[in-house]
């Protein structure tokens, strides 16, 4: 794959630390943004990448996003959607406002940025939008009315912007990983090595990025082989 431009959002830790530091092994330019700033300072100083602490989340931080990637970059070739929080919580028990303080990250602020993204993709006729969804996203659980829920949703849109976006050489992904061992969820240690790690997830989608831009993978999910 000749050297792209990333945008990888939740790049400070877990699989977008993963995928920040394969890109540029790759020789690619990436951007990167994250909320620990102290984290992303030491990853980018090691890496090269450039990194910008933003909020996905808020318009304003999507604006200087991708301000800073066109300045830094010249531009976007491949979008990951990466940043995203967990809130669990049975029916009957849901706390609104942390429900749509998740949907703000995991939805709002995705498709938000998204937006902002598309239309230079357009002008120069390519690009790759990866959509980092769950396996949650493909069956529901107890608990998990909220981040499964939202994780259902982005493959729902993906599959839309798929249809709109194929037209113009863009091509769509969607990835499901199983557990994985990144510290995202504090109830997942890391203490079983027969868990997916994060460097699994970035290995395989870089993979997928490395396809002739004339075929994509629309959608896949990754499970550990045995992780009991």
């Amino acid at each position: 794959m000749e050297s792209r431009r990333f945008l990888i959002t939740g790049g400070s830790k877990g699989i977008g630390e993963s995928l920040v530091r394969l890109a540029r092994t790759f020789g690619h330019q990436v951007v990167f943004t994250g909320r620990n700033e102290e984290r992303m300072n030491s990853l980018a100083a090691e890496t090269g990448a450039h990194a910008l602490r933003a909020d996905v989340a808020s318009a304003e931080d999507n604006v200087k996003t991708v301000e800073f990637a066109t300045e830094k970059m010249g531009g976007i070739d491949v979008l990951i959607n990466n940043a995203a929080v967990a809130y669990g919580a049975a029916i009957g028990e849901i706390d609104m406002e942390k429900l749509r303080a998740q949907y703000d990250v995991n939805m709002f602020g995705l498709i938000d940025l998204t937006n902002r993204v598309v239309p230079a993709m357009k002008r120069q006729g390519s690009g790759d939008i990866v959509n980092i969804a769950s396996t949650s996203g493909l069956k529901g659980h107890a608990n998990g009315t909220a981040y499964s829920g939202s994780k259902w949703a982005l493959r729902g849109i993906t599959q839309c912007w798929q249809a709109e976006l194929r037209p113009h050489d863009i091509r769509v992904m969607c990835v499901c990983p199983s557990e994985v061992q990144t510290g995202f969820n504090e109830g997942v240690k890391g203490d079983n090595p027969k868990k997916l790690v994060a460097d699994d997830i970035a290995g395989s989608i870089m993979g997928c990025l490395s396809m002739h831009p004339r075929g994509f993978i629309p959608e896949f999910a990754v499970f550990a082989t045995n992780p009991w």
